[in-house]
């Protein structure tokens, strides 16, 4: 029979690699909606602002004068060139992708050999390690803890450093810690890198333009290291536009050639709609980036006020991107949980709000709690989760 266990083989490299937990977790919450429970889900990094109308409109007026077909593998000319102006390189140095993560898959994928190392600042965003053993490399993790920052220093990068290694992936601003790396941690970082020419650099920005405080690129503190760093970036996060997956890519020309052809092997190019519509994002007004992340801003002052006051919970104050990422090892402790894993469980079962365990993001003894939602549902969920904690002794 087809369906027959025996019929199916697992490969060895899809070993151990699953849906990630935010998403397991989101359609849990989705599932006991469906089954007529009230759950407040701050799990998923999907801002609730909607996209903007003009981005829409560029991808109607795209799709009604014809722009349906495929495109250049690497991205239409106009949208690279765009994406070149803003990063100050030239267009062969950039490749479109199917979001983001495509373009760390395209990067993993081009370069990594079986037991190739990737070092990885933890906490990190939960596909990082995966996509880096699927593409044959280890996941080299580093523990970065709340007193750190949650951030990588210079001293813990050298001694994490082998023959092996052959990439830094650094997420700035920060999921799930909301961390941002200033330009006096990022140059201390590129001294280091100095002495090692293997090691090249994929700095994640996705969040960029969701920042509190100053943002620094690496590749404007760094630029003597250009040719061996990869700039990530893309509109899902800053723009509203998850779904409409366009990211993207900008480092060395050879890099670039060499992702461009894993993309041409998978998915082509982006959706050519999609590209009409990020090119109108990048040229287009962006006031709406600062109103949206003034409201953000509230958001995350409110989120990290409730959670202070609760007992049990240390919330620092993120820098960047729409996430807290707090300490709740005290209601671990309280609530008799073994694992940050089962506190969080326990969380939904209990008050009906779905958050994601550190474990998921390499760190336990925290979990992250998105704020891209509305006040009504965070104010809820606040609520829910501080009258749930007062009944731990």
């Amino acid at each position: 029979m087809l369906d027959s266990p025996a019929a199916f083989r697992r490969s060895a490299r899809m070993s151990g690699i699953e849906i990630s937990q935010i998403v397991q977790i989101t359609e849990q919450a989705a599932q006991l909606r469906a089954e007529g429970h009230d759950i407040v889900a701050l799990s998923t990094g999907e801002p609730d602002f909607p996209t903007p109308n003009a981005v829409i409109e560029a991808a109607h007026a795209a799709a009604l004068n014809g722009q349906t077909k495929y495109t250049a593998t690497a991205g239409t000319p106009a949208l690279r060139d765009a994406i070149a102006k803003i990063n100050g390189v030239t267009r062969a140095q950039v490749v479109v992708s199917t979001g983001a993560k495509q373009v760390l898959a395209n990067a993993m994928l081009a370069t990594l050999d079986p037991g190739d190392e990737v070092i990885i600042p933890t906490p990190y965003w939960t596909s990082y390690s995966d996509i880096v053993a699927m593409a044959g490399g280890t996941a080299v993790t580093i523990p970065c803890e709340m007193s750190s920052g949650f951030k990588l220093t210079a001293e813990a990068l050298a001694q994490a450093i082998t023959p092996r290694s052959r990439w830094l992936m650094l997420n700035s601003p920060s999921n799930p810690s909301g961390a941002i790396y200033s330009a006096a941690e990022i140059r201390a970082l590129a001294d280091v890198l100095a002495d090692h020419p293997q090691v090249w650099v994929l700095a994640d920005e996705i969040y960029e333009h969701l920042s509190y405080v100053p943002f620094t690129s690496f590749a404007a503190v760094a630029p003597e290291l250009a040719g061996r760093t990869l700039v990530v970036n893309g509109v899902s996060k800053s723009w509203s536009m998850t779904g409409w997956r366009i990211g993207w890519g900008v480092g060395p020309v050879p890099l670039m050639q060499a992702m461009a052809a894993v993309q041409g092997q998978i998915t082509s190019g982006a959706s050519s709609v999609s590209q009409a519509a990020a090119l109108a994002a990048l040229t287009g007004d962006q006031a709406d980036l600062a109103v949206r992340l003034e409201v953000l801003d509230t958001r995350r002052k409110m989120m990290v006020a409730g959670l202070n006051a609760m007992p049990g919970i240390i919330c620092p104050e993120p820098d960047g991107a729409f996430y807290v990422f707090p300490d709740i090892r005290g209601m671990m402790t309280r609530g008799g949980f073994a694992t940050c894993t089962e506190a969080c469980q326990w969380l939904l079962d209990k008050a009906h709000v779905a958050i994601v365990p550190g474990a998921a993001f390499g760190l336990p003894g925290h979990a992250r709690i998105s704020f891209a939602y509305g006040e009504d549902d965070l104010n809820k969920g606040l609520s829910r989760m501080a009258k749930a904690l007062k009944t731990l002794r």
